[in-house]
């Protein structure tokens, strides 16, 4: 399959302050604040759900076509991707802004000071799907996730009105989406993709109920954090798998990317819904299991043994057939 992912495609630069913020914030200077903190470390780290989602899929061995909007600095970050498998050619890439950044600085009480540049984000409106299609000879599926909201809107109505399936995947933008345009986001969606608090918030802005919405998707795709995940559809039973093994919890961050990552690989190659959700669940494993979205490395070995150990030989059998060694 050919998959393009469309969505953010951003750098987070962490760095620490060894203190307090509270103790140099004045409570009667508060109107006029004016300060400067020496850091004492700094972490670049690659990030943005687009760019977090064809990283995973190219660890498995699928070269996800990434669709986004970046600045002229983005030059180490596409080589970075690119290494690892991911095609870059439809990256949009602006004349003015920069790629979008997060800037945090995290004080000794976990407490943060924090600013997001969307930047190049907004110019993804401008980016047409028909060109990529053409250029790749044709697209099974297009993933819309996190985005400018205007992009995630365009991308949809195109899909439909040039007959390509696409899974929503709105994710932290439905925050910022109104009602209408998370409908029209959603409406004729091969996947829906959601975590459980998301799923409520989706029902409410747009208020649809959940039957209402298996009306307009044909499967939708639940998250559940440490319960696993669940999948209904409008012909398919429930489905629920649990999460497997991990060896060690260590940054939660880009855990959803990477099972939307395994569970669209695992479709490309033919597998089942629940066989999906299983590879979807062990490569989320490996995002946990390390400090960064894009820091794990997979080996097709290990990958798995890990997967018949937590889903049977049978799972790991299918994959076997599939997975890049």
């Amino acid at each position: 399959m050919k998959i393009a992912v469309t969505g953010s495609i951003a750098t987070d630069h962490l760095m620490h302050f060894p203190g307090r913020f509270a103790t140099q914030l004045m409570p009667d200077q508060l109107d006029r604040v004016s300060l400067s903190f020496l850091v004492d470390d700094l972490v670049v780290r690659r990030g943005g759900v687009a760019a977090n989602i064809v990283f995973g899929m190219g660890q498995l061995g699928l070269p996800g076509i990434l669709v986004g909007a970046v600045g002229n600095d983005f030059a180490d970050y596409r080589s970075w991707l690119e290494r690892h498998g991911v095609d870059c050619d439809s990256v949009h890439v602006s004349e003015y802004a920069h790629t979008s950044r997060f800037v945090c600085t995290t004080d000794d009480d976990m407490c943060q000071i924090a600013s997001f540049y969307a930047g190049a984000m907004s110019e993804a409106r401008n980016i047409e799907l028909g060109p990529i299609d053409e250029r790749v000879g044709g697209l099974d599926l297009v993933l819309v996730g996190a985005n400018d909201p205007e992009a995630m809107v365009r991308h949809t109505v195109e899909c439909r009105q040039r007959g390509l399936r696409f899974a929503a995947d709105p994710s932290q933008q439905l925050a910022r989406m109104t009602g209408d345009q998370v409908r029209q986001l959603i409406d004729g969606a091969a996947f829906l993709f959601t975590n459980e608090y998301e799923k409520t918030l989706l029902e409410s802005k747009t208020g649809y109920s959940a039957d209402d919405v298996l009306d307009r998707v044909d499967v939708r795709v639940t998250t559940l954090g440490k319960d696993g995940v669940e999948i209904v559809g409008r012909n398919i039973g429930r489905i629920h798998v649990a999460c497997a093994t991990e060896a060690v919890k260590a940054d939660p961050t880009g855990v959803g990317d990477g099972f939307r990552a395994g569970f669209l690989t695992a479709l490309s190659w033919g597998l089942d819904l629940q066989r999906a959700a299983e590879v979807g669940n062990l490569l989320a494993t490996y995002v946990l299991e390390t400090v960064g979205t894009q820091e794990y490395q997979v080996d097709a070995t290990e990958f798995v043994k890990r997967l018949g150990d937590d889903y049977g030989d049978r799972a790991a059998e299918e994959v076997a057939a599939h997975i890049a060694r």
